[in-house]
Formats: C-alpha cells, structure tokens, sequence
C-alpha cells in the first residue's frame, strides 16, 4: 500500500513532491502580461524559457527517484501557482490546504486540494478565516517540532489552528516573528531565511534571522551555513534537500555552494531566471514535498 502523505523533517528523502509545471502556471504570453506587475514579479517571464527551465530542473528530481504529482492548470489560480509550497502543508496525518496571506493567490489551496483528493490523498483539515497561513512559513525541525515564520503571510491565528490541527502529533509548535522587510518581491517567508538540508546541518541568512530561531538551531545541534549578503537576493537561502546533505539550489550561488560542498553536501544547481529569480520562488517554493523517508524508517 502506498503512503499518501508523510513529511516529517525537511531533510529526509524526498519521495513524492507536488508541483506545477510551467506549462499549467504560466499558461501562455497574455497571461504573463495580465499579471506580472500585478503580482509583483520584477520582470514579465519569458514563457519559453521558462518551460525549458522547469523541464530541467524536473529531470533533477526524477533523476533522484522522486516521484512527481503535477497540478493541473486552474482558472482561479495565477502565475504565483508556479509555487505549491505554499498552498499546503504536508503533515503525518495528511494534508492541511494553507489560507494565502497574498489575496491574489486565495484559489491556490482549493485547487490544491481538489487535486490531492483525486489523488486520494487525505485531508486533515484547512485554515479558515481569519487565519492565514503559507506553507513556505513553516518547516519540521525534526519530527516532533514545527518552526512556524509569522509575519505578513502567516498571522496568530493561522498558527493558532495549525496548533489544533496538528494535536499531539508533534510537541512543539515555535513561532518565530518574521522582520518586516522590504524586499523586492514582498514577501518575506520563513524558509526565504533557513532551509534545513540535513539532520545536523542548515542554510541561514542570520542578518534577518531572528536571534531566537539561530538560538533554536543551535540548541538542536546544527551547523549553519550562513549565507554572504550578495547571494541573499539571488535566493542563496533557498536550498532544497533532496536527501541528507544532497541539495538542489538555484545557480550563481557559488559561495553558499562552495561551503556546502565543503562540509560534504552534494549540490545540484539550475537555471532559474523565468521560474525562479522574476517571481522570488527557489527550489523550495517550486516544490510541495508529500513524502519524505527519514534517515529512522
């Protein structure tokens, strides 16, 4: 029997992801040009281009065993749904559809949903207003503690349910107070600022990192790899773990690479500059890990 849902670290190997193609997100020219400035990109994404770059970094994952769920092309959903991350969380009890923080993205978790229930995938429960809550705000520390980013994206609310939702399937549930930053894409997520790549081992960019969180981090035994200032915008930050210290990150990065590849990790790099770099979503926003197999199965 196939298991349906069980993320229970960021690091574990990566099993079953939910994406969206490039092909369904994007659609076509006239929807770039409709929504691009609407929906804070820093440049309209070339539509070819684009395609070829998500086909390469599909053939990453595949490569790796992972097997691909795709979403479906969804009227109610814009450019953004290029990003799965965060439309839903992926628990141990199945699937929690997210509420958006960014209005224009409020269709995301339905059609994610809708998705997955055909998928026959279960369903533990949604965030209902006036509660928000986007997957890319909250990441497993280990498989009993849950690190949620609040700030523009996620309010007390959304993290309050997630609380009740989750029930003692974990033990902690830490909320770390997100900066309000200025960036170019507005939007400032948890995982924008920590990505986990190993049981002892995580990504920071500890200038906006709340002291509390490295405090966290360190208390759990992990070494950080911190992030240089020139590489935070070209989302140095955000490393995907394929396995445990095997990582996928978006190129130019070479830096953050290089200390990766120092410490033993093994990484992969893509061109991201249609998927990735004019929407502000790396690897980890490109991906909605179902299943993860951890190092104890």
């Amino acid at each position: 029997m196939a298991v349906t849902a069980r993320v229970e670290s960021e690091y574990g190997r990566l099993r079953s992801v939910l994406v969206k193609h490039a092909r369904e997100a994007f659609v076509g020219d006239a929807q770039i040009a409709s929504q691009w400035r609407a929906l804070n990109y820093s440049a309209p994404p070339e539509f070819g281009r684009a395609i070829a770059e998500y086909d390469a970094f599909l053939e990453i994952l595949r490569t790796s065993g992972t097997q691909v769920v795709h979403l479906p092309a969804h009227a109610a959903c814009t450019l953004d749904s290029l990003y799965p991350r965060d439309a839903a969380i992926a628990t141990p009890a199945g699937v929690i559809p997210c509420r958006m923080g960014k209005q224009a993205r409020s269709g995301e978790p339905r059609a994610v949903e809708e998705a997955l229930r055909r998928e026959h995938r279960p369903v533990l429960g949604s965030i209902e207003p006036p509660g928000l809550l986007e997957g890319g705000d909250l990441l497993w520390l280990d498989a009993r503690t849950v690190l949620v980013g609040q700030g523009k994206r996620t309010n007390a609310e959304g993290i309050r349910q997630l609380k009740v939702l989750l029930g003692q399937s974990v033990d902690d549930v830490i909320t770390v107070p997100l900066p309000d930053y200025p960036g170019q894409h507005d939007v400032m997520h948890l995982m924008s600022l920590v990505s986990p790549v190993d049981r002892d081992l995580a990504v920071v960019y500890s200038r906006l990192l709340p002291a509390m969180c490295r405090d966290v981090l360190r208390d759990r035994g992990l070494r950080l790899v911190e992030v240089p200032d020139e590489e935070f915008d070209s989302m140095g930050t955000n490393v995907l773990a394929l396995g445990p210290r095997d990582c996928v990150m978006l190129e130019g990065n070479s830096k953050t690479r290089g200390v990766l590849e120092a410490v033993g990790a093994r990484v992969q790099v893509y061109a991201g500059t249609e998927i990735s770099l004019k929407g502000g979503g790396g690897p980890t926003c490109l991906t909605r890990p179902l299943i993860r197999q951890n190092t104890d199965d």
